[in-house]
């Protein structure tokens, strides 16, 4: 017990003494998570309205891939993306593999299911009667995509952190594609890994606080966003 009250106490010291190599872990991981859910939110979220809304020839195939992707370890998504990046890849000669665009890329294919699935689900479980009132309207197919996103914008917002909660806590990707470099890729997860096997519990510690604290704000988010979802409801 000692052992783990004195490794909390030296994790807030480092915390409160912002200890470069700790803050140099979280940066690398706001970074990385942020410009991930970015793109797959721009890539993503039309997909997932499309799917969605839209009906066209092999669109239930397309659903149940997009569904089934949710699942993919992130350790397969680390391997494939590295296949295609490393020396002997087909982009090897862009020097992604080591570096921070590199997990970005990861990431960003490990979110885009999630954004494109349950954003589609979202657009799926609108209520038809507020599709036959819109219609009601007269609008064009512009204004009637931007009337539905208006009015799914806590779940489509919603969609969005949940993505972010599994990026930011994902260690395969960033282990296999960033490779663990202290100051350049080490995140969060692969920090913690690290540290606690070679006996520096107080980093690990602290890091994991951090990484709490990261998923208590999204959880905080998620709740929020549905309590307004259901009383614009």
């Amino acid at each position: 017990m000692d052992f783990i009250l004195s490794g909390l106490k030296e994790a807030f010291g480092l915390l409160i003494n912002l200890d470069p190599e700790t803050i140099s872990a979280i940066d690398v991981t706001l970074k990385s998570s942020t410009l991930s859910i970015v793109f797959s939110i721009l890539i993503g979220l039309p997909l997932g309205f499309c799917l969605g809304f839209f009906n066209f020839p092999g669109r239930k195939a397309l659903k149940l891939l997009s569904d089934t992707l949710l699942a993919i370890p992130t350790v397969v998504v680390g391997l494939i993306v590295y296949a295609f990046i490393s020396n002997r890849g087909p982009f090897g000669s862009y020097e992604l593999l080591y570096t921070l665009p590199g997990i970005v890329i990861g990431q960003t294919i490990l979110a885009l299911p999630i954004i494109v699935s349950l954003s589609a689900t979202a657009v799926e479980g609108m209520e038809k009667k507020l599709y036959l009132t819109l219609a009601s309207f007269g609008l064009t197919t512009i204004q009637m995509i931007q009337s539905v996103v208006w009015e799914l914008r806590h779940a489509l917002v919603a969609v969005a952190v949940a993505a972010y909660g599994r990026v930011v806590a994902e260690v395969g990707i960033a282990m296999m594609i960033g490779g663990n470099i202290k100051w350049f890729t080490r995140t969060i997860t692969t920090a913690i890994s690290l540290e606690t096997n070679k006996g520096e519990f107080a980093t690990g510690i602290a890091l994991g606080l951090v990484l709490i604290s990261i998923a208590f704000l999204l959880n905080f988010m998620l709740f929020f966003l549905k309590k307004r979802a259901r009383i614009a409801v």
